[in-house]
This record gives C-alpha cells, sequence and structure tokens, in this order.
C-alpha cells in the first residue's frame, strides 16, 4: 500500500492505494495557521485500522516552504557571496544579512583570487551578533570548483547552525540563479525541517517506521531526509501534484490543458503526448529567477471559493478569498455558492447560498438564479483566457517537456483535462462555451494526491570534464577524479551514470523505475595556438521523471 498526500488551500487531500486500485480517501480542512497538525490529521486518519506493515511508502505534497516565502515568515538567513572581478554581486542581493567578499575561480574552476580569512571571520562576527544561525554560501564557477565555498564554510564552522553551499544546488551554470537557489534553501530550512520531525515523530508514535518521500517542484520525489539539505525542491510540489495526477491519465500522443480547479486557485498546466512541460533553467519567486527545476505552470487567484464582487455593474472573481462558500458555513458570496443556487450541488446549506446571491442579483438588476449563472460563466471565461494567454506565452519560447526540447513544435490542445471538487460542472460548461473537448480527471476529487503517490524519485547529475587539467568533477555530487589525456566522452558517460544511480537510490528511488537518459552531452576542444591541448566534456543526466511501475495497474484500474 501506499499513501499520497496533497496540501491544497481549503482542503488536504490524502489517499490510500494498493495494486488493486483506490482503498480509502479523505478530505480534511486545511489549516493555513497550523499545517503541520492538517498532514499529521490527515496521515492519522488515512491510517486508522491499517496495518503498518502494509504501507510500503508515503509521499507527501505541500505549500509549506511556498507560503514561508510568499509571506515573508521565514527567518533571517546569512548570505556570503565571492563573485570576482567583471560583476557587481550587488545586483544579486537578496536579503538584509547580504555579504559580498573577496576571491574568486575562473570558468575552468582555477584559482584566481584567495579567500581572504580576516574578512570571512569578520562577516562571520556581524551574523552572529544578529542572531543569524543559518548562512548560503556561493562563489561565481563553484560548480566547477567548489573550493571556496568549502574554505568559507570551514572558517565558520562551529558558529552557525546549518550551511548551504551554492555548488550543491544544482550543476548548472548561472551566478545570479545559484545565488537566489542558494538564499531560498537557507531560508525555508527551519520550517521544513521542524515539519519532517513532526511527521517522522507521528509516525513513529503510531509505529510507522515508513519510508516517507515528498514531492518536487519538477514532479518527481526524494526522501524526506534527503530533503533536509535541498528543501527549496519542495516549492511549488502544489502544482505538481495536480500536473501529476493528470499525467496518470492523459490521452497519448495529444497536447492537453490540465486545470485543477480549487477552493483558493486555478492551477494550470500543458501535457505533450502524457509529458508535463518543464521549466528549464528554473522558477521564478518573488522575483528572483532560481536553478530549482520546476514543472511548467500557472496559478491564477480564482478558485471555487473566490469573492464575487460586482463593479460599476461588472462581476469580479477573486484573487482573493474570505473562507468558506457561504453553502458551507462561509459569510461571502462565492462560484460554489453559484453552483448551489443553480442546483449542482448535493449537500449543504443552498438556501444560505440564495441569501448571499440576493445582493449580487440586485445589483446586477437580475434574479438570483440567473445571477449564479452570470459568475459562475464570467469564472469559467476567465480560465479559459488565461489559460489561452498561458498556451501563447509557452508558444513564444522553445518548448521543454521533461524528456527532451520540442524543437520548433507549437502547442495545440484541443483536450482539457479538470480535476479538483468541482471538476463535473466546470467540465460541463467549459465544453459548452468552448471549441475543447473538456473531461474530468478519473477521482477528480482526490486526483491531486494520486499524483503524488504515484510520482517515481527523480534526480539529475551533471559531469565536468577538462582533459587540459587532468580533472574530473561533479562538485554537486562531492565527486572528483584524476584523469588522462585521452579521457572519452564515453567513460564520461559511463561514469555520470553511475553517480546518477548511486544518487537516485540514495534519495528513494526503485530499482525497477530507474530509467536513466541524457539530457546534456557536449565536448569541444581547447586549442593553443594552433595545437589542440585538451577537450572540454560536459554530460547532464537524469531519472526519467514519470510514475512508478509497480503501480501502473492501479491508473487502468481508476480510469474504468
Amino acid at each position: 500500500m501506499i499513501i499520497g498526500l496533497d496540501v491544497g488551500g481549503t482542503h488536504t487531500d490524502v489517499v490510500l492505494l494498493d495494486k488493486h486500485g483506490l482503498v480509502n480517501e479523505i478530505k480534511v480542512h486545511t489549516d493555513a495557521t497550523n499545517l503541520f497538525k492538517t498532514v499529521l490529521d490527515g496521515l492519522e486518519k488515512i491510517t486508522l485500522g491499517v496495518n503498518p506493515k502494509d504501507i510500503r511508502r508515503i509521499v507527501l505534497s505541500t505549500t509549506l516552504t511556498t507560503n514561508s516565502i510568499i509571506q515573508g515568515k521565514s527567518p533571517e538567513v546569512g548570505m556570503i557571496v565571492s563573485s570576482g572581478p567583471g560583476i557587481d554581486p550587488m545586483l544579486f542581493r537578496t536579503n538584509r544579512h547580504y555579504y559580498p567578499v573577496a576571491g574568486s575561480i575562473d570558468h575552468r574552476g582555477r584559482r584566481i583570487e584567495a579567500i581572504d580569512h580576516h574578512e570571512i571571520k569578520a562577516v562571520g562576527d556581524i551574523l552572529k551578533k544578529e542572531g543569524v544561525r543559518h548562512v548560503g554560501i556561493v562563489g561565481k564557477f563553484s560548480a566547477r570548483n567548489p573550493s571556496h565555498e568549502l574554505e568559507i564554510r570551514r572558517i565558520l564552522r562551529g558558529q552557525f547552525e546549518e550551511f548551504f553551499l551554492g555548488h550543491r544546488v544544482s550543476g548548472n551554470l548561472n551566478f545570479q540563479r545559484r545565488v537566489a537557489t542558494t538564499f531560498f534553501n537557507a531560508a525555508v530550512y527551519p520550517i521544513h525541517k521542524k515539519f519532517f520531525l513532526a511527521v517522522r515523530r507521528s509516525l513513529d508514535q503510531q509505529g510507522m517506521n515508513i519510508p516517507i518521500q515528498i514531492l518536487k517542484a519538477d514532479g518527481g520525489t526524494m526522501n524526506f531526509r534527503s530533503s533536509i539539505g535541498f528543501p527549496g525542491q519542495t516549492i511549488f510540489s502544489g502544482p505538481a501534484a495536480s500536473i501529476m495526477g493528470a499525467t496518470a491519465f492523459a490521452p497519448k500522443g495529444e497536447d492537453v490543458l490540465v486545470f485543477d480547479i480549487g477552493g483558493t486557485t486555478t492551477d494550470m498546466a500543458i501535457l505533450i503526448d502524457q509529458a508535463p512541460l518543464l521549466d528549464p533553467l528554473g522558477i521564478e519567486l518573488g522575483g528572483y529567477k532560481t536553478l530549482i527545476r520546476s514543472l511548467k505552470s500557472k496559478s491564477i487567484g480564482v478558485g471555487g471559493d473566490s469573492v464575487i464582487r460586482v463593479i460599476n455593474g461588472k462581476i469580479t472573481v477573486g484573487p482573493d478569498r474570505e473562507g468558506f462558500a457561504m453553502v458551507y458555513g462561509g459569510s461571502t458570496p462565492t462560484p460554489t455558492d453559484a453552483l448551489a443556487v443553480m442546483g449542482k450541488l448535493e449537500d449543504g446549506d443552498t438556501e444560505k447560498a440564495f441569501s448571499g446571491f440576493q445582493a449580487i442579483a440586485s445589483a446586477l438588476g437580475v434574479s438570483v438564479e440567473k445571477a449564479a449563472e452570470m459568475v459562475f460563466d464570467h469564472a469559467c471565461r476567465q480560465i479559459l483566457t488565461e489559460a489561452e494567454a498561458m498556451v501563447v506565452e509557452i508558444n513564444s519560447k522553445p518548448v521543454y517537456t521533461v524528456h527532451e526540447l520540442q524543437e520548433g513544435y507549437q502547442v495545440k490542445p484541443k483536450k482539457i483535462m479538470v480535476l479538483g471538487g468541482p471538476a463535473p460542472y466546470f467540465a460541463d460548461y467549459l465544453e459548452k462555451i468552448s471549441a475543447y473537448q473538456v473531461k474530468p480527471v478519473p477521482r477528480w476529487k482526490v486526483a491531486n494526491a494520486i499524483g503524488a503517490a504515484l510520482a517515481r524519485t527523480t534526480c539529475e547529475v551533471t559531469l565536468f570534464a577538462d582533459t587540459e587539467r587532468g580533472i574530473l568533477t561533479s562538485p554537486e555530487e562531492k565527486f572528483k577524479k584524476n584523469i588522462n589525456a585521452d579521457f572519452s566522452r564515453e567513460k564520461a558517460i559511463k561514469i555520470a551514470y553511475d553517480l546518477l544511480r548511486n544518487k537516485a537510490m540514495e534519495t528513494g528511488a526503485d530499482e525497477e523505475d530507474l530509467e536513466l537518459e541524457l539530457l546534456e552531452d557536449q565536448q569541444f576542444n581547447m586549442v593553443r595556438g594552433f595545437h589542440t591541448t585538451g577537450k572540454n566534456i560536459r554530460i547532464k543526466a537524469q531519472v526519467k521523471p514519470g510514475l512508478i511501475h509497480r503501480y501502473h495497474s492501479v491508473v487502468e484500474k481508476l480510469s474504468e
């Protein structure tokens, strides 16, 4: 058995699956002020009466780290940045405790300027006095040679609780993004660690010593303990759960729009032949571009519980939410109340929904029933407009899926898959007012949790060889080896795959899910005068994203 749990803005969805299909599903209200309790309540309820020995895997998708950044609730961290000549590191400043320092490495990993030990100690003293406990350290070209980052950590070791080093966050070269990525990892570390300890303690108390995975922004998973060192990868795991939930049921050979219509937002994405689109460089958060690999999605403030207003005779829906719909005990009319007035809901206090829509109807000069139809129509058209704008934006750039670059490809979706509580009602109406074929995803109420449960462990490795210097390195994997001048690209690929396989197993992968593939394979000669003096080889490989193999039959059964 496996458990999938997805924390949404309104509800947290939890599923229990076995090889025969869906054993149980529950929803618990999301308490934004105490997400720890929300997750623990969901796990406790889904495991009632279940033998802990029968559960093989738990996968969590949570908005915890995303919310801590967006709401500005993360603690102060220190950032020590070594860039060298040619660029002003203050252009990339992330926060108040941001200190550029001496020292530089060139693009091939050679030391150009040494670290100033006295300067580093002075910065450390300042950070300690300010009460900073977590420090990010970033050197330009540290993905080629991490020695300066390691040296700074060595100087400050013992003075701070945790260090985050730029060369460990990604093998990609991009100094600005590396600075932001390191900062976000340091910033969300305390709350993510607290979350991990709370979940682990709760399961231990129930006698459930079960491997816990957490869903990453790229739609893959990593084991919970490994995520402590890379908590930034859990940012945007919520939209990833929705996309993976639709991927499990998507048609082959077609472009498909995916809408996850929740209480607070609608998350949208596109699948090409069952493969999600990828943001190849990394997510942007709070105006900062990062190296956190992510599925490409868009979130808009239109959901079932969005606030409805009539301003100068015109309807607006969202982007804010003030609690539940009136039909379920709230105090403000919402699109969910519109559905209740239209006779689409089978539960709740319909009379209260009618009462709430009286003011909307009066402002529009129509009946309550007509006002409800107008509001629902407005919400649906707003979602379609935003989705079509997303398609235009995607087609203005090279299109990447999680597997490859689609050279010259233009996305032309003709189908929409909808998930979330009100999926069937939105699906019917979206098809009525558009040229799309629209269907709810099977088990639409909990498809996001199913997507989290079925996602396989993913990771990537970048390997760099410089035969002139005789160095083979993958700093993010703590790997370095001396090589001869005749070192080949074929040898580099084999070593990259070996590193990738080991990394995947350490972060929670199952052997049968290890589909390895090359993402990048480059080699060029270095020439001095008229002679070739060596080769630069760059290899990037990944575990192919997708669903765990042993539960493919579950997807078939859930689709019936």
